[in-house]
């Protein structure tokens, strides 16, 4: 098995302004982000009973090294083993507001399930193909994409590139054709089903997850991921301005639910960029916790300047990364959809 670990040529730690010290504590981190040890909270909301607290006992030293070496060995796979589905989940990552980490969390939700076993397939619905980029797809002209599957009825296998050093993981990349398919998909029979068709032509009793990652509008192409799959996610910022859209998203899978795909769910909502020196990060994850309950993951993504660095090396940060606040909180977050599968007891 290849390493997980590459060079990091920016491995140089720096105090971030977007991370305060000691506001992660319970991530486990050893950068110069994160406070002394006898400094850090350990916050109930993102703290699972899979990681020991620090200070506990737990048979690992109770050093920032050891910390940071256990959660990069659980990072790279070296965890207990996930259990599978027992078939294949579709689930489309959706939010129309850009910037709140759609194509972050598809990824590296993709990648932290790759690592511990599962078989996962990434198809990259943005016409931006940040997605490809940060699974390191090599995109050129002549590159055949998922446009060429919408448009052209091309077989997503033929599509479906592996990513990079991460065994059992795929991805069927996005180039800038894809920009032009919402108006070509208009005259097309079965516009908003062409992705679905496509999927259903394939043989999923070969994956267990395929990850769908929409585009930041409610055009053609979210539609078309929208009835091609099964349950779909929402990225959430801890911000205000994330909710103000969020009941037109809502309303567009009610739409979809009554007219073209009633089996569709919203599965689950995972809240990124959550800043702790702030109180309305705070404020906005009660809101969304106290009006969706259990679909909310426990997990919360803290703002990271290494999740934001990954993508420049053509890297998850599963990889970059393993032992950093982003890392371990995407490993988390993966680990709760894995067993919130149907039919897994968690």
């Amino acid at each position: 098995m290849n390493s997980f670990v590459p060079q990091n040529p920016a491995d140089h730690d720096g105090v971030s302004r977007e991370t305060p010290a000691g506001a992660y504590g319970d991530l486990l981190d050893v950068s110069r982000e994160t406070a002394p040890d006898d400094q850090r909270p350990v916050s109930r909301e993102t703290w699972t009973g899979d990681t020991p607290a620090p200070g506990g006992s737990t048979g690992v030293p109770d050093t920032p090294l050891a910390r940071a070496a256990h959660a990069a060995m659980a990072v790279r796979g070296h965890d207990d083993a996930w259990p599978r589905p027992t078939s294949c989940r579709v689930i489309g990552v959706a939010n129309q507001k850009g910037g709140v980490g759609k194509t972050t969390t598809t990824v590296n939700i993709a990648a932290a399930l790759a690592m511990h076993g599962q078989r996962v397939l990434v198809v990259d619905l943005d016409p931006q193909g940040n997605a490809s980029t940060a699974l390191g797809m090599e995109r050129d002209n002549t590159t055949r994409s998922i446009y060429h599957c919408l448009v052209e009825d091309e077989e997503i296998r033929k599509l479906a590139q592996p990513v990079p050093d991460i065994p059992n993981l795929w991805c069927a990349p996005a180039t800038i054709d894809l920009a032009g398919a919402e108006i070509e998909l208009v005259s097309l029979v079965a516009r908003e089903a062409r992705l679905r068709r496509a999927l259903d032509a394939y043989d999923t009793s070969e994956l267990d997850y395929i990850l769908i990652d929409c585009p930041p509008s409610l055009g053609l192409l979210t539609v078309n991921a929208m009835v091609a799959c099964d349950e779909v996610m929402i990225p959430i910022q801890c911000e205000y301005y994330a909710l103000e859209g969020l009941g037109q998203l809502l309303r567009n899978v009610e739409l979809v639910q009554s007219h073209l795909n009633p089996g569709l769910a919203i599965s689950t909502i995972l809240l990124t960029m959550y800043d702790g020196r702030t109180r309305l990060s705070q404020q906005v994850a009660d809101e969304v916790r106290s009006h969706f309950g259990e679909l909310v993951l426990q997990t919360v993504v803290p703002r990271s300047v290494r999740v934001s660095e990954a993508p420049s090396y053509g890297q998850s940060v599963m990889t970059y990364d393993p032992g950093s606040t982003g890392a371990v909180a995407y490993l988390e977050s993966a680990r709760e959809i894995a067993y919130r599968a149907p039919g897994v007891d968690g």
